[in-house]
């Protein structure tokens, strides 16, 4: 199974470790590192090597990062030029994070990275475009039923 860290800023990792136990219980393989401000990057750095090493087992680590370019997109990408069988995915949410724990039963870690890239894609919705879309949908729905 593939391992998976989820880091970012403050309260990032935790808040999101809440939030999957609400939606899917206590994943397994999967570990939250927060940077927070008693941190230095060399702190992060070892944290995040050392969650990699907990949820590793040969199947390949996947970094889910808050901030394209952030210390933690930073410090894990310094773990992914150690390794190919490390990968990073910056700028994620809460349903790339909770596809994760789904998704990497049976894909490697090349075809998971992708995957939650489609997933981030499409989860990105403007709900105003999204609602008169659905309400323009009815209108000529029942107007057809006339």
């Amino acid at each position: 199974m593939i391992g998976i860290v989820v880091s970012g800023h403050i309260n990032f990792a935790s808040g999101m470790q809440s939030a999957m136990k609400a939606i899917v219980g206590e994943p397994e393989q999967m570990r939250f590192v927060d940077f927070v401000e008693s941190m230095s990057t060399d702190d992060l750095e070892t944290a995040l090597r050392n969650a990699a090493q907990e949820v590793n087992s040969d199947d390949g680590v996947l970094f889910l990062t808050d901030i394209p370019g952030g210390s933690p997109a930073n410090r894990a990408s310094v773990i992914l030029m150690d390794s190919d069988q490390v990968e990073v995915l910056s700028g994620v949410n809460l349903p790339m994070i909770a596809n994760a724990a789904f998704e990497r039963d049976g894909a490697s870690l090349h075809e998971l990275v992708d995957i939650l890239q489609d997933i981030g894609k499409s989860t990105i919705q403007d709900m105003r475009k999204a609602l008169e879309a659905a309400f323009v949908e009815e209108c000529i729905s029942e107007e057809e039923g006339l």
